[in-house]
């Protein structure tokens, strides 16, 4: 990556999202972030210089600057990620750590955050947006939709699909085949044999949804 970075979001993922990029040797020109007490501040020697309606700031975006969402917050992230596409006419670039492995043959769309140690295994797909934390696992042919979350160290067996939106918590196994619903969360730790419905909550070994016997 040539142009520098501009991250939009300073916390939680954003020192996160940082660390990626130097990994990769590329620049951050700065983080802008809404909450105002940031402003004038530094994470990790890089200052946060406004917010992110700046107009001075977004100018620079896809012109000298490329730009990063750094937020675990979905609907915060998706609103981030539709200003950028409304007034700049582009989408956020990947942060993929140095020590992450990504398959030749994968699929991989824009936005996303993939950690340390992470690996996208051959032939898998993983959407827009999503943030794969350290040392999780997309085994082979697994498919990933847009603005997921997996925990670090959780594992998405071989041609497992998580649909939109779903949220995977740490140390959590999805077994090969199983659908994880649109919107669906699973709880940390959690071993998921059998397929979760859209905006089901499951949580357990095996994993059953809340509330059940």
């Amino acid at each position: 990556m040539e142009n520098p970075v501009i991250i939009l979001g300073a916390k939680g993922l954003g020192a996160v999202a940082l660390e990626i990029f130097q990994s990769n040797d590329v620049v951050v020109y700065c983080f802008l972030d809404d909450d105002a007490s940031l402003h004038g501040t530094e994470v990790n020697e890089v200052s946060v210089m406004g917010s992110t309606d700046d107009e001075g700031y977004l100018k620079l975006i896809g012109k000298k600057c490329e730009a990063f969402v750094a937020s675990d917050d979905n609907k915060y992230r998706k609103s981030l990620t539709e200003m950028l596409l409304e007034r700049r006419n582009m989408m956020p670039v990947n942060a993929i750590h140095a020590r992450a492995y990504v398959s030749a043959t994968a699929s991989l769309g824009h936005g996303n955050l993939i950690a340390a140690g992470a690996v996208i295994g051959t032939g898998a797909k993983v959407g827009n947006h999503c943030v794969l934390h350290a040392t999780s696992l997309v085994d082979y042919s697994a498919k990933v939709g847009d603005f997921v979350q997996v925990g670090a160290g959780s594992v998405i067996n071989s041609g497992a699909t998580v649909e939109d939106g779903a949220f995977i918590g740490s140390g959590v196994t999805v077994v090969s085949g199983v659908t994880i619903g649109r919107n669906a969360r699973v709880g940390a730790g959690s071993v998921v044999v059998e397929s979760v419905k859209n905006n089901a909550t499951v949580f357990g070994n095996p994993a059953v949804p809340l509330g059940s016997k």
